[in-house]
């Protein structure tokens, strides 16, 4: 979709290029808040929000949260959801919602002015005053935000969240009523080249013959090996009797688990003057969880509210917001330090077993990332999953620095279904 050559003449008030989660959030609530404001959404893809699934639970939101979301087509579960480990299973009553990236697209087409998103068209270059697209058009605007995704940085510390998911349609009633988030009962060996991880299985019942069903790694190395966590998925189906069974969809993916860096060297690596970062890119994420919803939902509000700043004005705001958000999770980028440098690769899931058996609350506010002080002294008390010695050590770590990734892009022939 094109804007027309009258409006690309005249002055925009805001571009928006990356249309992910982070920009189409952006683009509504603008658009909620201000109808009168002219704005480009600009995305190199063919699809808003690319081939996504983002799950988040209820608590993470505001009622006006809530309320921008609200025109998506969504999946939830109001009776909760459950984890399983080696030692015990438990349920949870927070509600959980899910919304997969073809409704996002949707929702934001049948929202958004005809003329305001332009889909596949990649932005050479952004500046302060416009971005320049890759057919050789120029949108002039007041303000430009940048959110596309995020680039690993030397500058940053971490590890990687690797995952591969399956969206299947059973030919029998597959009987799950309420997601299973985290099912560590499975085997911790992580496939070859993987080096150590934590493994678990994520299943998501999206219909009565519809499931989700997705194998995650928190793993040192950036190696997403298809053909081995599809393998996975075909063994956790088989044995819970989800046999027959026509997949619909996959994604696969890896996100950053940080650990720490110098996010002042970073953004200065990132920042292009006058130009505000949001998303991921900007810093915007879970630094344990990857979650980036809770954020992405908190940014666009923010910016909306502050709509009529100048763009240099917005962009210096969205780098303070983006430092404190980064002090602000001091605490889990210490949790995945412990999680990926003081556990054993076998020991690794004893971290997450202990923490589930705390209290919901507590749970809601970690994923939220606003622990409070008398949570996180919770977490770290009573007997340690890990040993002493190494924690101190993992505490004091300096981290592995985020470098490219390696990718296995063959699919397997069930991805080619």
């Amino acid at each position: 979709m094109r804007m027309s050559d009258t409006q690309l003449a005249e002055q925009l008030d805001c571009v928006i290029v990356g249309g992910g989660l982070a920009g189409g959030l952006i683009a509504l609530a603008l658009h909620r808040a201000r109808p009168e404001f002219r704005i480009a959404l600009v995305e190199a893809g063919k699809v808003l929000g690319g081939n996504h699934r983002w799950s988040w639970f209820d608590s993470d939101l505001s009622d006006e949260g809530r309320e921008l979301l609200s025109g998506f087509r969504q999946s939830g579960w109001e009776t909760g959801y459950e984890v399983a480990f080696p030692q015990y299973r438990r349920a949870l009553k927070t509600p959980y919602r899910s919304m997969a990236s073809a409704d996002f697209h949707s929702g934001l087409m049948r929202e958004l002015p005809e003329d305001a998103v332009m889909l596949g068209r990649k932005a050479e270059r952004l500046d302060e005053r416009g971005v320049d697209l890759d057919n050789g058009q120029r949108l002039a605007a007041r303000s430009v935000i940048d959110c596309r995704a995020f680039v690993p940085n030397a500058h940053l510390t971490g590890g990687w969240q690797i995952f591969l998911g399956r969206h299947m349609r059973t030919s029998t009633l597959h009987h799950l009523t309420r997601p299973v988030i985290m099912d560590a009962h499975v085997d911790q060996v992580a496939p070859a080249g993987n080096g150590s991880a934590y493994r678990f299985v994520y299943t998501l019942p999206l219909g009565a013959h519809d499931l989700f069903v997705e194998d995650t790694y928190y793993a040192n190395d950036a190696v997403l090996d298809r053909s081995a966590l599809s393998a996975r998925i075909d063994a956790y189906s088989s044995a819970r009797g989800w046999d027959e069974y026509e997949i619909v969809g996959n994604e696969a993916g890896l996100l950053p688990v940080l650990t720490g860096g110098d996010f002042a060297a970073y953004q200065r690596d990132v920042r292009i003057e006058g130009v505000t970062l949001a998303g991921a890119r900007g810093g915007f994420t879970h630094p344990l969880t990857s979650y980036t919803m809770s954020m992405a939902v908190e940014n666009a509000l923010a910016i909306a509210a502050d709509a009529d700043l100048s763009g240099l004005q917005l962009s210096l705001m969205f780098e303070a917001r983006a430092r404190r958000h980064w002090a602000k999770t001091r605490f889990y980028r210490m949790l995945a330090r412990m999680l990926l440098h003081a556990a054993k690769p076998e020991k690794r899931v004893q971290i997450f077993q202990r923490f589930y058996r705390l209290r919901p609350g507590l749970i809601e506010r970690f994923y939220a990332a606003h622990s409070t002080m008398l949570d996180k002294v919770r977490i770290l008390s009573g007997r340690p999953p890990v040993s002493i010695i190494r924690a101190i050590g993992a505490v004091f770590s300096r981290g592995t620095p985020l470098g490219s990734i390696a990718a296995s892009t063959e699919p397997t022939p069930k991805d080619k279904a």
